[in-house]
């Protein structure tokens, strides 16, 4: 028999590592789009909408099967018709009674659709799709905030990185200052400065990982995951940019104004008269169809049924002026939607150029301050500066990396966030 221990100590050794490994992957920006879109609670009324949808037309599309109804009534009224006829004639006409009741049945069926029960199926698919699009553009702009706290995180390791060589600089010169201290040519006051500047950069580093700490938090809420300090963001690439505006915003006007055409192409076709077939069938006392018959009796009576709202026509002109003014209003929206959304990506454009020469001068900048930097700490190992002269060369060149960096992630994020507001 084959011992099974072992192999569950591995499973249960390996279960904690697997999930330990999944909150610690790597994650690009497209996942954490995919993943916020799937995991919003918002998500939840597509998969209602679609259901909707199918039940509706289901039921729409039932309306060309005859129609049934049941009916009753039960009346007492003050008089009945009777007919006089003068005495002796021997001839006996049976009175109504006051207390009259009826139960019966009827089944319709119509003859003339003149397309309202397809155009109805067309409405209701048109309103299911609008209410799609509506949910697209609620979902889409969780993009917006993936979006700050994604290159929120990026823009904390940047400067997490940089702090890092700012302290191995620093810890290069309290070497150098250390040798000097040994040698008997340094003093202990300059090595205490840098050490003391050390720590503040110890500071420096846990304030930002307990920044990206919160930023990761909020980060695995929206994409329901269990983050940890040691997850990874992939730096995306710099995306291809079109001032073209493919937003979802605009399906669903357009939504909009193809479903008041089609709610004007029913109120058209109901302005026609409807033609019916019937069948009803009952008890009634007296009989309907004979009120001589005083009588609990059954009857039934057949035939064509004409209906023609006449009242229709007095609101149709109005009708139309009014659904053009809906017409009117959304596209007045769109153009609104559009003119303010031209702006945005007007404002993002001159962004993306300032940062992109700001990075220009940042990489000179850079390129000077670190040979400043280590010019100084040669210097300082000959004795020639002092521990301070060199704290200001090392801190200029560490702000000149710091200023990069930013500029950096400002760049890719604003390029990020034209993509998100043109929809490309």
């Amino acid at each position: 028999m084959i011992n099974k221990t072992p192999l569950l100590l591995l499973l249960l050794w390996a279960i904690p590592s697997l999930a330990q490994q999944g909150a610690d992957a790597s994650l690009t920006l497209p996942q954490c789009y995919d993943l916020a879109e799937k995991t919003y609670p918002l998500t939840k009324q597509r998969e209602l909408i679609t259901k909707t949808r199918e039940y509706t037309v289901d039921n729409i599309a039932k309306g060309i099967y005859p129609q049934l109804s049941v009916n009753g009534s039960a009346t007492y009224q003050s008089d009945v018709t009777k007919v006089p006829l003068p005495a002796g004639l021997g001839i006996s006409v049976p009175t109504v009674s006051k207390d009259q009741y009826k139960l019966y049945g009827e089944a319709t069926q119509t003859l003339t659709d003149f397309g309202i029960n397809k155009q109805r199926r067309t409405i209701s698919q048109t309103d299911a799709d609008l209410q799609e699009a509506n949910l697209t553009t609620q979902l889409y702009q969780l993009k917006d905030r993936i979006n700050q706290l994604f290159f929120g995180i990026l823009l904390i390791d940047g400067q997490l990185r940089q702090n890092e060589l700012a302290a191995t600089d620093i810890q290069t010169g309290i070497n150098t200052v250390d040798a000097s201290i040994h040698n008997g040519t340094g003093y202990l006051s300059s090595a205490n400065k840098l050490k003391a500047e050390l720590l503040k950069t110890h500071q420096q580093a846990v304030e930002l990982k307990a920044s990206r700490k919160a930023f990761i938090d909020m980060l695995g809420l929206f994409l329901n995951l269990s983050l940890t300090e040691n997850t990874q963001l992939q730096k995306p690439q710099p995306p291809s940019l079109s001032d073209s505006v493919n937003r979802p915003e605009l399906k669903a006007y357009d939504l909009q104004v193809k479903a008041y055409n089609e709610q004007m192409r029913l109120t058209k076709l109901n302005l026609n008269p409807q033609l019916n077939a019937f069948f009803q069938g009952g008890l009634g006392k007296p009989n309907p169809v004979n009120f001589l018959s005083t009588q609990i009796s059954g009857y039934y009576l057949t035939g064509i049924r004409l209906t023609w709202n006449i009242g229709n026509f007095y609101t149709y002109k109005k009708d139309r002026l009014i659904n053009k003014n809906n017409q009117e209003m959304v596209q007045a929206q769109k153009s609104t939607f559009l003119f303010n959304t031209n702006l945005t990506l007007h404002q993002q454009n001159a962004d993306i150029t300032k940062y992109q020469q700001l990075i220009q001068n940042d990489n000179e900048i850079v390129d000077l301050r670190e040979s400043v930097s280590k010019t100084s700490a040669v210097q300082l190992q000959n004795g020639v500066i002092t521990a301070n002269d060199y704290l200001l060369d090392v801190n200029a060149a560490s702000q000149a990396r710091q200023d990069r960096i930013v500029h950096e992630i400002q760049l890719l994020q604003s390029q990020y966030n034209h993509q998100t507001t043109s929809g490309n």
